[in-house]
């Protein structure tokens, strides 16, 4: 095993009995889709040092790169004794997010709930993987379908230890029935200085019923980093074309120029109280970030102290919410 040359704090996630570094490893970026220009070999290394580091938890799914970034993932963490590994199983019918009125199995019935785990086993090379997720979800689809036979079986197996899902982009809400029925362990959600919707409901809903919270897109796909101006671009197919289409850029601008005046801080300075901002939420077990470099992994593991943010900052950003259309 790598040696640690740091210690991580860790937090529970929810009532799994499994302990999870603050800074999680987010694991879309290397599967060289989505975002261009990820190279296998600095990947790897960035894996590498991450755990070298102290980090214990990689989030991936089977739909990164068609499973290359299972691949990568398992083989570092499968020289790494102690990972933890969280993966996700895609819709069969691929609408992403899930379609309202949509059936539970169009999207998830129990024998490609079954496959695709094994799929995705196969390329991890493990036995079994710590949290396999749904990767969209409609609370519609709790008391229909056969789902729930299916991930039955996979934890019967012992193939999978829990079960989770990944809440569709902004809709925080539309997983609280879940929740309250008891069968999610764990959901993965964004949540960010822009979008601070889960903590209207939802992240208070999880601490009462111990489910672990992954937050994603904390630094809102790059947009609280401070790299991103209006003269920013992207490569050709990279989403965040898209993401930041039209005037999307210039747009942001203000923003980010308030929440340094509030803060009274440098822009070199937001990704860290970006990140802070999430962490002080009692509620997140742990924010899963791109690092595509070693350098990333490095800036951010040091961020897994423990401390999040002092009280009068956090007021603060909680003064920052962006209502915005950017998500169409």
């Amino acid at each position: 095993m790598t040696n640690s040359t740091q210690t991580m704090h860790k937090r529970p996630l929810g009532r799994t009995g499994l302990n999870v570094t603050e800074i999680g490893y987010g694991a879309w970026g290397i599967g060289a889709e989505g975002w261009i220009g990820a190279d296998d070999s600095e990947s790897t290394r960035a894996l590498e040092r991450y755990l070298a580091l102290g980090g214990n938890f990689i989030d991936t799914a089977l739909a990164y790169g068609n499973g290359h970034s299972e691949e990568l993932v398992g083989e570092v963490a499968r020289k790494n004794p102690g990972t933890l590994v969280a993966t996700k199983i895609p819709p069969k019918n691929r609408k992403w997010p899930a379609e309202p009125g949509s059936a539970a199995d169009d999207a998830f019935p129990a024998d490609y709930v079954i496959s695709s785990t094994e799929t995705s086993l196969k390329n991890l090379g493990m036995d079994s993987v710590d949290v396999q997720q749904f990767h969209v979800w409609n609370d519609s689809w709790l008391s229909e379908g056969s789902w729930r036979e299916g991930v039955q079986q996979l934890k019967k197996d012992g193939r999978v230890k829990h079960f989770g899902i990944s809440i569709n982009d902004h809709q925080p809400e539309n997983a609280i029935k879940a929740i309250e029925d008891g069968w999610v362990e764990t959901v993965q959600v964004i949540y960010n200085v822009f979008d601070q919707t889960p903590a209207d409901k939802l992240l208070d809903v999880c601490q009462q019923h111990g489910v672990g919270v992954i937050v994603r897109v904390a630094l809102d796909e790059g947009a609280l980093s401070g790299n991103i101006t209006p003269d920013t671009t992207f490569p050709e197919k990279d989403f965040r074309n898209h993401y930041f289409k039209g005037e999307r850029k210039t747009e942001l601008q203000p923003h980010l120029r308030a929440i340094e005046q509030a803060l009274d801080i440098r822009t070199a300075e937001l990704p860290e109280k970006a990140l802070r901002f999430v962490l002080s939420h009692p509620a997140v077990s742990t924010v899963i970030v791109g690092m595509r470099s070693v350098k990333n992994v490095e800036r951010n593991a040091a961020l897994a102290d423990g401390k999040g943010l002092p009280q009068d900052q956090v007021e603060k950003l909680r003064g920052q919410q962006w209502d915005r259309n950017w998500y169409k």
